[in-house]
This record gives structure tokens, C-alpha cells and sequence, in this order.
């Protein structure tokens, strides 16, 4: 097994566990540039990865009860469809041919360049919802922007793997300005787990997951996503976001070039 694969598994988890931000917009970047995976194999495996360790976030803000179930079940109605019919555009199109992975390429740096642009101006956009209360939505309006919002993610996720963490908790908020941070992890997380798996089978069907690879970025981003939760408190967050922001620019970047 490659030892290169594990300590960037633990590399990527670490950053995770102090960033909160998905592992999609940094693996799946990482596989691509660093390791010359090809870009639908790495996103295939990277939603096997995103998967397994949702699953397991999930559990713990169910016992926390801090996932609200009924926004999820209006983003997976919008999400999982929306993953079906890209799956089904993937093999339509060739999702393995060499002009696909390289359409799959510039939307893994589309995505990308949305994470930063969610990690740099979530806060901002907050602020200035919650100073125009009657920009707001609600009701049925609400309803529907959030089963639309389910479609957006559930389609890039499917084609980059990237989306369900800082594009979908930023979207969260902004649908959803009085929800608290901890409700939004927890719902974020939650409904990204039936669509990283519908996402990930239709990888498989598509025959772009890496098995090997996957199992030994999974030995390393354990411990990882561990270490980095504990040391999260101890690093100044805008420290860590603007240096996470400005490395997946210059991501970004390289992927167009």
C-alpha cells in the first residue's frame, strides 16, 4: 500500500478537522495535480472517501441532535435526483474518455473557486442578510430556493465531487440566516451522505473508483480528521481559512492551466 496516499489521507483530514472545510476541494485537487490521477477516477474515489467519513459525522450530530431533517429532506429531493441524471450524463457523454476528464477538470476548479469565494464572503453575506430581514425568504419560496440549491450541489458534487461542505454550509446559511452554526454543520453533513453514496455508486457503475487508493487515503485521514478536531481550537481559524483560500487559488489555477 502507498505510504505517499496515507500521509496525504492524514495531511487532507487534519486540515479538515481544523477547517471544517469538505475534503472533496482539497482530495480530489491533491489526486489530480500531485499524482497524475485521472480527474474522474479522482473524483469517483474521493466521493467513496466523502461517503464513509459523512457517515460517520452524521452520527455524531444525530446524538447531538443537531441536524434539522426537514431542510435535509428538501435538499436530497433537489440533490439526489440531480446525481442520478449526471451520473447518467457521465456515461452518456463517456464519463472515462479523455474529453470528458477534461470538462470534469475545469469543474473540479470551478468548484474549487466557489469554496473559496463561500470561505472568504460567508460572513459577509450573513451580515448583510440579517440587515435586510425582508431579503429573506420563507414559506413556500423557501422551500423551493432549498430544493433547488439540493439540485445545484447535487450536481457538482456528482461531476467534481466538490460542493457538500463549505458551498453547501454557505448556501445553508444563506437560506437559512437564523439557523445556528451547529445546525449547520450537522444538516450540511447529513444530507450529504444519501448523495455522496447515490453519487459514488454511480462512480462505480461508471467503473472510476480506485479501491486501493481509496483504502489507504482512508487509513490516513482517520487520525487525521482526530488530531486536527482536537487541535482546531488552538489555531486561529482566519488564519487557517485565509491560507486555505489563497492554496486552493493558486489549485484552481493550475487546473485551468
Amino acid at each position: 500500500m502507498n505510504l505517499t496516499y496515507i500521509f496525504s489521507g492524514f495531511a487532507v483530514g487534519t486540515l479538515v478537522g481544523l477547517t471544517g472545510v469538505g475534503g472533496g476541494s482539497l482530495m480530489t485537487p491533491l489526486l489530480t495535480l500531485l499524482f497524475g490521477v485521472s480527474p474522474t477516477v479522482a473524483v469517483g474515489t474521493d466521493l467513496a472517501f466523502a461517503s464513509i467519513t459523512k457517515a460517520t459525522g452524521t452520527f455524531t450530530h444525530r446524538l447531538r441532535g443537531t441536524v434539522e431533517w426537514r431542510v435535509v429532506r428538501l435538499l436530497c429531493l433537489g440533490a439526489l435526483p440531480a446525481a442520478i441524471l449526471a451520473t447518467f450524463g457521465l456515461k452518456y457523454f463517456g464519463g472515462l474518455n479523455k474529453e470528458i476528464g477534461q470538462v470534469i477538470r475545469y469543474s473540479i476548479a470551478g468548484s474549487v473557486l466557489l469554496t473559496v469565494i463561500a470561505l472568504l464572503f460567508k460572513s459577509k453575506m450573513l451580515a448583510w442578510l440579517n440587515a435586510h430581514p425582508e431579503k429573506q425568504l420563507h414559506g413556500h419560496k423557501l422551500d423551493v430556493a432549498t430544493i433547488f440549491s439540493g439540485a445545484l450541489l447535487g450536481t457538482l458534487v456528482t461531476i467534481s465531487s466538490i460542493g457538500a461542505g463549505a458551498i453547501g454550509a454557505t448556501l445553508l446559511v444563506m437560506l437559512y440566516p437564523r439557523m445556528s452554526s451547529a445546525h449547520i454543520a450537522g444538516t450540511d453533513i447529513a444530507y450529504a451522505v444519501p448523495l455522496t453514496a447515490i453519487a459514488a455508486f454511480g462512480h462505480w457503475w461508471l467503473g472510476s473508483i480506485d479501491w486501493a487508493l481509496l483504502g489507504a487515503l482512508l487509513i490516513g485521514s482517520l487520525p487525521g480528521i482526530t488530531i486536527g478536531s482536537l487541535a482546531a481550537r488552538a489555531v486561529p481559524e482566519k488564519l487557517l481559512r485565509g491560507i486555505l483560500a489563497t492554496t486552493l487559488t493558486l489549485v484552481a489555477a493550475k487546473l485551468i492551466l
